[in-house]
């Protein structure tokens, strides 16, 4: 290890930090000679992609910082006064969640986008990351900033990038940002002007309670029962995080008095002292929702993450048992529901993502409806159905990720974990209204459509000889795909390295099943992790029960991983 470039690099950085904190943080790693966490930090800086920034918290080019967060606005301030001729006019939106830091973060941004004579609308208080993507369609502003880290560990911030067009940011704005960026002086020489300054010259602009009123009215008009229920009970958690305000008084006006907020976790708190990992997917992040459930007897639990983009379900059965909901599963119910209760529309458009559950294309294609499936993220799903409804005049229903990401309409583009959590309410009471159940209803569905079932593997292969690893599965199942998996038959090999389906390349591959299902392979792009998604469908004879179908398609499914698995390590996984 170069120890002298090293220090050399980190002692000129801490020189143009402009935060006390972190210069401080970094002179005492320089003192002690810390110098694999220095490596760590200095090994580049923290890539902007498609969804912004994310990181460690910290000192260095490599984390997320105020150092950082300014560089980072003046570049997306420049880039947006090169290619879009009135932003100066019509703004920036800025919120933040309430992490650690996320107040001085969103300050540094509308600070330094007054200085470049960019007027920023700034959240005075913590909200939802829908709330803001919808103001920038509220507000027809030029672009929007939300300072969150989604559902990552306390360490870690975070900054997504809206375009003007209400989605996250895609190529070619994502790279040009980032050489944009690139470009910036250090950041200590940034210009900024104070808060003050900035409200003088009318470039600091606080939003007020109507944005938000706006948005309540939007979601709320998503229900398509529209009924509410008064027996109905609900259990909601806002994992520490800001959604809890939000979600609780849309459900309420929305005719559902029986709320019982997960009190322990209700209000922001961005320690996240009740959960170490403040996902809804992850073991034990619900366990307070399930014992509030079971202590109030809910009927449906609603969990959103901390900034209140994602939505986990867990819906009480005929049996009386409370059942966690796939994110698939959620999908297929929160699509087959709008496209066959919600309004009728003329060419109806739903989208998924490669990794997600092809059931909803067959549902859209029984139902007539346009239907897609993209690259991984939501950004893709929301430039997707604007692209469809410019060029062929459809009309975007839903769209969902099966990592607990949906969203019912236009009034958002980007998943939006309180909107989606005041539909499956509503579906709830709809379901009710029939005298059945969530989990009735979802085998409705599958007694139409097929019992599909999924799973999901993720392998973590650190450092370079891991991404070796990685790269050597990849390439195997490339060269040399399987010709059975589990005893069936792969129909099709489907590399989107190559761009397949017409979609972006992507380092991606999936086996297609005779008979329905996938197996999927993607290496994590933040995370040094390969993960395999399976899915296989299985039809249930006449008169046969859900639960012994479903058992023998869970049969299925484990021997199809163990096969796959198994001819994973024979291209190169490690046992």
């Amino acid at each position: 290890m170069d120890t002298t470039g090293l220090r050399e690099r980190a002692e000129a950085w801490r020189q143009t930090d402009p935060d006390p904190a972190t210069a401080a943080e970094l002179a005492q790693l320089l003192a002690r000679g810390d110098w694999n966490e220095l490596a760590d930090r200095f090994a580049g800086d923290l890539e902007f992609g498609t969804a912004g920034l994310r990181g460690v918290l910290g000192a260095g080019p490599n984390r997320m910082n105020r150092a950082v967060v300014r560089r980072t606005t003046a570049g997306l301030a420049r880039y947006l006064k090169a290619h879009v001729p009135d932003v100066a006019t019509r703004g920036v939106v800025v919120g933040r969640d309430a992490r650690r830091l996320s107040a001085e973060l969103a300050e540094d941004t509308a600070a330094v986008l007054a200085a470049e004579g960019i007027p920023a609308h700034v959240f005075p208080h913590p909200v939802p990351t829908p709330l803001t993507a919808f103001a920038a369609l509220h507000l027809d502003a030029a672009a929007a900033i939300m300072v969150t880290a989604s559902h990552n560990p306390p360490e870690y911030n975070g900054y997504k990038v809206y375009w003007g067009n209400g989605a996250q940011i895609i190529p070619p704005h994502d790279t040009g940002i980032a050489a944009a960026i690139a470009r910036v002086e250090p950041a200590n020489q940034v210009p900024l002007l104070t808060p003050a300054d900035a409200r003088a010259k009318g470039l600091w602009k606080e939003l007020q309670d109507g944005v938000g009123e706006a948005y309540l009215r939007a979601i709320l008009g998503l229900r398509v029962h529209g009924r509410g229920s008064d027996s109905l009970s609900i259990v909601y958690t806002a994992m520490h995080g800001v959604g809890g305000v939000w979600a609780e008084r849309a459900l309420r006006e929305a005719g559902f008095p029986r709320f019982t907020a997960v009190s322990e976790q209700h209000m922001p708190d961005g320690r996240f002292p009740t959960v170490r990992f403040p996902n809804p997917e992850e073991p034990g992040a619900m366990d307070l929702s399930l014992a509030t459930a079971e202590r109030v007897g809910a009927d449906l639990v609603l969990a959103n993450d901390p900034d209140a983009d994602r939505l986990a379900v867990m819906a009480r059965g005929a049996d009386g048992k409370l059942r966690m909901l796939t994110g698939n599963e959620v999908g297929v119910l929160l699509g087959h529901y709008t496209l066959t209760q919600g309004t009728k529309r003329a060419r109806p458009h739903v989208v998924t993502t490669i990794v997600s559950s092809t059931q909803l294309g067959d549902i859209a294609r029984a139902l007539g409806a346009a239907y897609d499936e993209v690259l991984t993220g939501f950004k893709w799903i929301a430039n997707r159905a604007l692209e469809r409804e410019r060029a062929e005049g459809t009309q975007f229903v839903f769209g969902y990720e099966e990592a607990l990401g949906y969203t019912v309409g236009t009034v958002t583009r980007d998943k939006d974990g309180v909107g989606a959590a005041l539909v499956m309410a509503d579906l709830a009471a709809w379901c009710q209204s029939r005298g059945t159940t969530v989990l009735g209803y979802l085998e409705e569905i599958q007694r139409r459509h097929g019992l599909y079932v999924g799973a999901q593997r993720n392998v973590t292969l650190p450092g370079a000889a891991g991404a070796q690893t990685i790269r050597a599965i990849m390439e195997a199942f490339r060269a040399s795909p399987p010709r059975r998996i589990g005893g069936d038959p792969v129909r099709n090999v489907l590399d989107y390295k190559q761009g397949g389906r017409g979609l972006p390349p992507s380092n991606v591959l999936a086996l297609e099943m005779e008979g329905g299902g996938r197996v999927t392979l993607r290496p994590s792009g933040t995370e040094p992790k390969i993960k395999y998604y399976f899915e296989l469908k299985e039809s249930l004879a006449p008169g046969e029960s859900m639960d012994a179908a479903r058992q023998r398609a869970e049969g299925r499914l484990a021997r199809f991983i163990d096969d796959f698995v198994a001819l994973a390590r024979e291209r190169g996984q490690p046992a």
